[in-house]
């Protein structure tokens, strides 16, 4: 039974891939490859992940690289637990207000070294590895290496994705960035086809030192793995980093590599009818999934279909009262008291669902007072402020040994700030998202970490590990994945077309990222959606714009079903608009 109606030319009706040992779900099917690979040489869902996300971060450097962020949802089966990898980046212990101030700024720019924070992916993935992996570094890494030796194709999406793709950058390359231009471009400057050859043999050396320090240092897997690290952070390339920004006059130092740490922290949760859903601490955007979900509860859902008007319009309305206390109140917990034992109460959420009106849609910001016990903030209180894109990639797996990793790597964008030569990849520009506006709760302090939207997903069915997911997105991160897991849980589609189902996406709270823009009431709208909701969402209120078809989502997604089936599925909307490869595998 197909719920979308006639399908058309782009694309659609995709399938996931099934099997018993394993399964994976990438954005590129070189990463996916990868994990796959390691589950087969006898390595975990830990080891893959990790595997993938060291290939993503070469043949996908227009989404992310090393020089990003890499937060994760994790099952141990081995701990029969759950936890949180706070893989976020941290700003430099001189990064403070006044420094900024003192450059003329208001906001952090988008682009260039006054954003750049502590590279933090490479931390979360080797001490991610140092606690759950099985396999010696070496053997995690050598995939990305010989991807980066011997040099792989470049696609569509890395030459042609609006803003972060080389084509749109080409001439800043040639202009600004000689490291870039030398790696990314032809020698005569033009920009590579889809299919040409690319070597990144910086890359390859700086994975190859790595696995020599881990080699020459490390008798047992986990001290191959720290000590691949202090070559990261305390050893020679935290001294290139440190020369490499100071030149460009940037605030990051080597003190700051010295001093980061991996946070492993316990995940937060709510129960939605028969499943738990975890997500990361408000240092993400991970509880506005949360509180929506508490917000909805109170609704017969199942009484609605995934494309009535009502519907719709009702889970627009419960994403501007989730998004308005994620502005109001979500930073980094260990500078701000965030309320969110409140925020995430039954209690709260019945306080707010009043708010809900089903005959009109809110133009208005409307953050509450979960300690006051009221739904609705003293307008002198709330926080008042002055789209971006969706560089970010997604990793998920699953082992037969039932573990199973929610892995959203993001940043260091090629587009964001030029390559570090003697590494093969960029250094990330996450700062932009703080304010320097003392008042509001994610301003800036040195070793604060940004409110970030990266936001893993894993989920329990019946008490049981059941799926992890997540979505490239920026702000849309959420949305789309609380519309996914809705679809399969409220409306009983499998993966496959829960994937599929035509998506929406509100634009009504400020935008995470510079210049955190906000557009009240407006909603858009895949074309794929029926017109007649299109109609009745306009008739209640919303600025509707319609988006192409297969555009909003870009989903990847493992489950595990009945009898041990590992499902995995990815987006075929990567496919359809050339924006990246998605891949999903099984085994």
């Amino acid at each position: 039974m197909r719920y979308f109606g006639k399908k058309d030319e782009s694309g659609g009706d995709f399938r996931p891939a099934m099997g018993f040992h394993g399964a994976v779900a990438s954005e590129h099917y070189l990463s996916a490859q990868a994990a796959m690979d390691v589950l087969k040489a006898g390595g975990n869902a830990f080891d893959a992940a990790a595997a993938a996300v060291f290939v993503e971060g070469l043949v996908n450097p227009h989404m992310f690289t090393l020089g990003g962020e890499c937060p994760m949802v994790l099952y141990s089966a081995r701990d029969r637990s759950v936890t949180v990898v706070n893989g976020n980046t941290q700003a430099p212990a001189a990064a403070t207000l006044e420094a900024y101030r003192a450059r003329g700024l208001t906001l952090i720019p988008s682009q260039g070294m006054p954003a750049v924070g502590v590279p933090a992916a490479v931390a979360s993935v080797l001490d991610m590895l140092e606690r759950f992996g099985s396999l010696p570094v070496q053997d995690v890494l050598a995939p990305a290496k010989a991807l980066a030796q011997n040099g792989f194709p470049v696609h569509e999406g890395l030459v042609h994705m609006p803003k972060f793709g080389i084509q749109e950058n080409a001439e800043l390359f040639q202009r600004q960035w000689p490291t870039s231009a030398a790696l990314y471009l032809n020698r005569d400057g033009t920009v590579p086809e889809p299919g040409s050859r690319l070597v990144n043999a910086a890359y390859g050396r700086f994975l190859d030192y790595l696995m020599e320090e881990a080699r020459s240092r490390g008798e047992y897997p986990a001290q191959g793995v720290r000590a691949a690290r202090d070559a990261f952070y305390k050893g020679d390339i935290a001294d290139e980093i440190d020369r490499f920004v100071q030149e460009r006059d940037g605030f990051l130092r080597r003190t700051d590599l010295e001093s980061y740490e991996t946070r492993f922290e316990e995940p937060v949760s709510v129960v939605f009818r028969n499943t738990q859903v975890f997500k990361c601490g408000p240092w993400s955007q991970g509880p506005v999934f949360l509180q929506m979900l508490r917000l909805l509860e109170g609704f017969d859902l199942e009484s609605m279909a995934w494309h009535d008007p009502a519907y719709v319009h009702l889970w627009l309305e419960a994403a501007k009262l989730a998004f308005a206390d994620r502005e109001q109140y979500y930073a980094d917990p260990r500078f701000v008291d965030v309320p969110l034992k409140e925020l995430l109460s039954s209690s709260y959420a019945a306080l707010r669902r009043p708010l809900l009106d089903l005959r009109k849609a809110s133009r208005a910001h409307r953050p509450g007072d979960p300690r006051g016990a009221k739904a609705l903030l003293a307008p002198e209180a709330v926080f008042r402020w002055e789209s971006w894109g969706y560089g970010t990639v997604h990793v998920a797996v699953a082992d037969a040994r039932g573990n199973m990793a929610a892995v959203t790597p993001s940043g260091g964008w090629i587009c964001g700030n030029e390559i570090v030569p003697s590494l093969g990849f960029s250094l990330g520009t996450r700062l932009q998202t703080f304010y320097l506006d003392p008042a509001h709760p994610n301003a800036l302090q040195p070793g604060k970490r940004p409110r970030t939207t990266l936001t893993p997903s894993l989920a329990f069915r019946d008490g049981q590990p059941w799926m992890a997911f997540g979505t490239m997105g920026g702000d849309q991160q959420d949305q789309w994945t609380l519309q996914f897991f809705l679809n399969r849980v409220v409306f009983g589609m499998d993966t496959a077309q829960a994937i599929e189902a035509p998506k929406v996406c509100s634009d009504h709270f400020p935008g995470t990222f510079y210049p955190h823009d906000a557009y009240p009431a407006r909603v858009r709208v895949e074309s794929r959606m029926p017109e007649a909701t299109r109609r009745a969402l306009e008739s209640l209120g919303h600025d509707v714009v319609v988006d192409p078809p297969w555009s909003l989502g870009f989903i990847c997604a493992v489950s595990r079903e009945r009898d041990g089936l590992c499902v995995a599925g990815a987006d075929p909307r990567g496919h359809r608009h050339g924006v990246f490869p998605s891949c999903a595998l099984a085994w």
